[in-house]
């Protein structure tokens, strides 16, 4: 019987208060949305990954409807060593679809912090 080789994780990494404001989603919606973070270090994709408009190939979102709450995770897989979570947030934007204009913003921001991070990291 030959052994299957070991698949190799990327490592998670978070920016900023990524994390923080992960674990002050609802218990449910954490588990779910960490789940499929875990296919994506193990180099899959979630079926209910999107890729995120505005900021070229490689970032995309999760998104979890639970109890009339709409919950995402913004993350990167662009860099070949590192999965980078950008933002977690809970979508609260009155402009129906849309996704406010501060948490394109902060994306935005994070993405820079998140290249940065793995040039010092990976070179």
């Amino acid at each position: 019987m030959t052994k299957k080789p070991a698949v190799l994780e990327r490592p998670l990494h978070w920016v900023g208060s990524a994390k923080k404001d992960l674990l002050e989603f609802p218990a449910l919606v954490i588990d779910r949305l960490g789940y499929g973070l875990g296919v994506v270090q193990a180099g899959g994709m979630p079926p209910a990954a999107k890729a995120w408009k505005g900021e070229g190939p490689g970032v995309f979102e999760l998104v979890e409807d639970w109890r009339g709450d709409t919950w995402r995770v913004v993350f990167v897989v662009r860099f070949e060593k590192a999965i980078y979570v950008l933002h977690c947030f809970q979508k609260k934007s009155p402009s129906g679809m849309r996704t406010a204009q501060q948490d394109v913003g902060l994306i935005h921001e994070r993405l820079k912090t998140a290249r940065a991070d793995y040039e010092v990291r990976y070179g």
